[in-house]
């Protein structure tokens, strides 16, 4: 935990716990429902692994986290106190979309952005069976450029190496014009009349892809002229 304010202020007392580097966006992490370490990993691609186990330890001494074991299974769930964050990390949000519009080159990360998609999929508005969209970045580096979401009725996941199945759409865009849609700064129509986003299959997948994903709640977040 970080150093005392030395305040009765329950305002202060709180940013004690909260306000060490990448903890809040650990709770964000939890609060999306990503309880694995690996998983959490992903979430935070930019995170030390070490650093992560330290915070992870601090949230659940502080009795935010509780660490579930289960044979091999390590899984870290939120507490009550854990869930009531919610609130303060989604009022975070949406401030952060009204008042802070201005995203630089190193904020587009397509790791993570996709890592965020593949946990947005509306699986009952996808064909039944197996169904694979490609995603291509042509403006980042070639290691980054190519990623896949594999969506089943179970599961759906998320791979940085061609996962072998046959691919039902590809989406081509450039990775600030994708954010950009992700944080509903600009519609998909929009960005596809505007050729940002180009989306290649057959007729009836193109014009159903949006509608496989449910954009984040602070993506309908007005914002200031």
């Amino acid at each position: 935990m970080g150093s005392s304010y030395h305040q009765f202020c329950p305002v202060a007392k709180a940013v004690e716990l909260l306000d060490e580097r990448w903890t809040l966006l650990v709770i964000r992490e939890l609060v999306c429902g990503t309880e694995r370490f690996n998983e959490l990993r992903r979430g935070l691609p930019r995170m030390s692994p070490t650093l992560l186990s330290r915070r992870l330890h601090q949230l659940t001494a502080a009795g935010i986290v509780e660490r579930h074991v289960k044979d091999n299974d390590v899984r870290y769930v939120l507490t009550q106190a854990g869930h009531e964050l919610r609130p303060v990390v989604e009022a975070l949000a949406a401030w952060g979309i009204r008042w802070i519009g201005e995203l630089g080159d190193e904020d587009l990360d397509p790791k993570l952005l996709l890592w965020d998609m593949h946990r947005n999929v509306d699986q009952t508005a996808v064909p039944d069976g197996r169904t694979v969209i490609e995603f291509q970045f042509p403006d980042v580096p070639p290691s980054s450029r190519r990623w896949w979401i594999v969506i089943t009725r179970d599961e759906v996941d998320v791979c940085d190496t061609d996962p072998g199945h046959a691919v039902a759409v590809t989406v081509i865009a450039g990775v600030r014009s994708m954010v950009e849609v992700w944080r509903g700064d600009l519609s998909w129509s929009d960005a596809l009349r505007a050729q940002a986003v180009e989306v290649r299959g057959p007729e009836a997948l193109r014009r159903a892809v949006p509608g496989w994903f449910t954009l984040p709640a602070w993506a309908a977040v007005s914002r200031p002229a």
